[in-house]
């Protein structure tokens, strides 16, 4: 009998099999024209929704079924959570990606502490022993203006964010592999420089996210300029924008559908960083809130130049979309599965054919 999760899968369209334990022999057709881009695994966060508990071979999400599914695409890489694995499965997984001229680079959450140094350090050595020479970290968890109500609240999230990196450094310089910090809606250019700036480590850059850093009233081109010289990956994403009474609504959309420079983006990463590796995170989701008129958004911000608030919202009304910006939450499960899935092929064909990835 088929189960529900086979169901919903088999109603979006014939998705990947491969994380079903499908032998590699029944993949069907050849994967599309290759492509450079990556994918990275929160492009998807709608379809493990339709897994069931403890299914088969890890899951969507585990490495070597994302790469597989990845491979079907057509992507050049990916970047997925690699956790802590024996030296039969890394070597598998980076045999792999080697067979198919992918990349692979890594995300990883920083140590809290000293005692969690020693499982970072693990996972850091799973990465590198899966070929990933890149992992992806994040500093301050969640959005400034939504998780902190003061000043205060966020100087300390961001004096624990410099110990965790601070802690983190000597792991990736003795491994030999670069840890990039995402613009993760949580430090603005001026920050985040001075923070590397005074760590100053070859191991210690940017993951740059293209769209991210407009909820903090950052140009998204010139943030591009900024990080490019210490970036080690990409996140290439698309923004559409559109104004709501509090603020603005920012919503991700597939690559060359919103208001982003992508051509110029591309072209000032690659000649500051040659070796650089981009990858689509294709968030599928509702337009998120940014609160930009409210009190509580100002409480971490109250520095920020009026002008970079008038410079925004002048983007947004100029640029803003004449029609409702793409929600998905109202959709059957099915339905926002082959949405989700469509939204990153979408991205690898703009990458291919119009941004030479």
């Amino acid at each position: 009998m088929i189960n529900r999760r086979e169901m919903i899968l088999s109603a979006a369209g014939g998705l990947s099999t491969c994380w079903l334990g499908a032998p590699e022999r029944l993949f069907g057709s050849p994967p599309p024209k290759k492509v450079r881009l990556g994918v990275c695994i929160h492009s998807y966060m709608i379809r493990p929704s339709a897994e069931e508990p403890g299914g088969k071979a890890g899951g969507f999400a585990d490495p070597l079924n994302f790469l597989e599914h990845c491979h079907r695409l057509g992507a050049g890489g990916v970047q997925v959570g690699l956790g802590t694995r024996d030296e039969t499965y890394t070597s598998r997984l980076c045999r792999r990606a080697e067979s198919y001229g992918m990349f692979v680079e890594g995300t990883a959450g920083l140590p809290g502490d000293r005692a969690g140094v020693e499982r970072f350090e693990a996972q850091v050595r799973t990465a590198k022993r899966a070929g990933a020479k890149v992992i992806r970290v994040v500093m301050i968890p969640g959005r400034r203006y939504e998780t902190f109500d003061s000043a205060e609240q966020f100087r300390r999230a961001a004096e624990r964010g410099r110990r965790s990196v601070e802690l983190a450094e000597p792991v990736a310089a003795r491994e030999r592999v670069r840890l990039a910090i995402e613009n993760h809606k949580d430090q603005r250019v001026p920050e985040r420089l001075d923070l590397l700036k005074r760590i100053s480590s070859e191991y210690i850059g940017v993951c740059l996210d293209t769209g991210n850093s407009i909820a903090l009233l950052e140009d998204p081109m010139e943030v591009v300029r900024a990080y490019a010289p210490w970036a080690y990956a990409v996140h290439l994403k698309d923004q559409a924008v559109g104004e709501y009474e509090d603020g603005f609504l920012l919503g991700d959309v597939p690559l060359g559908e919103g208001i982003l420079n992508l051509p110029e983006m591309v072209r000032v990463l690659r000649q500051a960083r040659p070796e650089i590796r981009f990858t689509t995170e294709m968030h599928t989701r509702d337009p998120l809130r940014v609160p930009c008129l409210t009190e509580k958004y100002w409480a971490t911000l109250a520095d920020v130049p009026g002008r970079d608030l008038a410079r925004t919202m002048r983007m947004v009304r100029t640029h803003g979309a004449k029609r409702p910006l793409p929600r998905v939450s109202h959709l059957p499960l099915n339905e926002q599965i082959q949405r989700e899935e469509e939204n990153v092929k979408k991205c690898l064909s703009f990458a291919r054919d119009r941004l030479r990835l």
